[in-house]
């Protein structure tokens, strides 16, 4: 579950010469740390980026200098500073369509008792920028920043459909690279989003990310062209069986998101 190799960080070509690579390496330092995981070492995030030791040394020195890592003397290890939580805070206040969905997706995770969550990508992963919960005891607990898979996932699958082709294409054929034994069967499924989205307007799955989930996708295109996100509806399968992903919780999502895309138009 999830991508253990996310081979994204080349996004850039070798030969692009405004591309920094010091900061692209400090970066990948800052990515090393995973949810529920407060310390690491340098040997830990040399092996993880792949990058000399004496290289990560000098990298997390200056990062702890700026405050994006913190250095515990006890342990001899690296923890994330408050200059990564300024940088995320700024980023989720700066997304109004947070604001503008929060009342509808509270409608519909309480009509769901389910769950309803808005991602945008990062890598090969759908990271959480706004959840509603039901008041179900059954509900989806997952909170903003949960990173779930694109390939696997109705909200990845729906952001995918969304894409440009190039761009799409381009996301897949990393995909490919993650997942070379799953490949013909991540496939077939994502050939199948794309026409349940070209004929619906939504993606489904079944069981697909988890065996006992079921969630419906739908893509959110900023009106502005800053960003594309997707939102999605998920929670038991007992709950949400697919007839009722493909005729209740499918047509009201994209309702949902057309109207939010419409308000956001008006900001």
């Amino acid at each position: 579950m999830g991508y253990q190799k996310q081979t994204l960080g080349d996004e850039a070509p070798n030969n692009d010469r405004q591309f920094v690579n010091a900061l692209a390496r400090g970066l990948e330092i800052l990515r090393c740390f995973r949810p529920g995981e407060k310390y690491l070492s340098n040997t830990e995030m040399a092996k993880r980026t792949g990058m000399p030791k004496p290289t990560i040394s000098r990298l997390s020195y200056t990062l702890t200098k700026l405050g994006y890592l913190g250095f515990s003397s006890d342990r001899g290890q690296y923890y994330l500073g408050s200059g990564v939580l300024s940088l995320g805070n700024s980023l989720l206040s700066n997304l109004d369509v947070r604001k503008l969905a929060r009342p509808a997706m509270r409608e519909l995770a309480e009509h769901s008792q389910a769950s309803v969550a808005i991602g945008i990508r990062d890598r090969l992963d759908m990271v959480y920028i706004e959840t509603c919960r039901s008041t179900s005891a059954v509900t989806l607990r997952r909170d903003v920043g949960s990173r779930i898979p694109i390939a696997t996932t109705a909200m990845g699958k729906a952001l995918l459909c969304a894409l440009p082709q190039t761009e799409r294409d381009f996301l897949m054929d990393h995909i490919r690279l993650n997942n070379e034994e799953k490949w013909p069967q991540i496939k077939a499924t994502l050939e199948q989003a794309l026409k349940d989205y070209q004929d619906h307007g939504f993606c489904i799955t079944v069981g697909e990310w988890e065996s006992n989930i079921n969630s419906v996708g739908v893509p959110l295109i900023d009106p502005n062209g800053e960003e594309t996100m997707a939102f999605n509806c998920g929670g038991p399968a007992f709950l949400l069986p697919r007839e009722t992903l493909m005729t209740d919780l499918g047509p009201r999502l994209v309702e949902l998101v057309h109207t939010v895309e419409v308000n956001m138009g008006r900001h």
